[in-house]
């Protein structure tokens, strides 16, 4: 893993430069306008940071370039051309056929459990089955909170999650350092 450091500087670089090719593009912006840009200016910057070496970072690129949405087009802007991108690692077939067994696997044993608490109801939940449910529930949560959550597993998802929280205490960070600056430029 990367030091938070290296992290930071790439982001910061990163993101500078996403906002000044935005900015060249168009003078007068809403205040709606700058806030979107630099939204997403600093997403698309902290998961090119990261180069593609997350299921988090290639899935907030992906939903940034994606066909339909409305930021497609800031979004290019921001990674620049096609040609400059770093490419991104791609997951190996096997692992997502390992995966998918994985999950069918899962969903049939859920099938088979569902079928047979239907035939003999309990007479009182079992606090091991209370416990599984609140588990699931919080990661469900999880799940939706981590950019490509939904297709991961319990411990891909938890290392995933560690890594997207070091990465927005790196990308909190450089802006809480920046609107220090910008306060002691602007006293002075």
């Amino acid at each position: 893993m990367r030091s938070p450091f290296s992290l930071k500087q790439e982001f910061l670089k990163k993101w500078i430069l996403g906002l000044r090719r935005c900015r060249s593009s168009k003078k007068n912006m809403s205040i709606f306008e700058r806030k979107k840009v630099i939204k997403l200016s600093a997403d698309v910057a902290m998961a090119s940071a990261r180069k593609g070496t997350t299921c988090w970072s290639r899935a907030l690129i992906a939903d940034a370039v994606k066909e339909g949405n409305a930021d497609k087009h800031l979004a290019e802007k921001i990674l620049g051309p096609a040609s400059e991108r770093q490419p991104t690692e791609k997951v190996p077939v096997g692992a997502m056929a390992y995966n998918k067994r994985i999950r069918s696997k899962k969903i049939l044993k859920r099938s088979s459990v569902i079928r047979r608490t239907i035939k003999c109801a309990p007479q009182a939940a079992r606090p091991s089955s209370i416990v599984k449910t609140l588990v699931g529930k919080r990661r469900q949560i999880l799940r939706s909170l981590i950019p490509g959550g939904e297709f991961m597993n319990g411990v891909s998802l938890i290392e995933e999650t560690l890594d997207y929280i070091i990465s927005l205490r790196a990308q909190v960070d450089v802006m809480r350092s920046l609107a220090s600056i910008s306060k002691l430029v602007n006293l002075n």
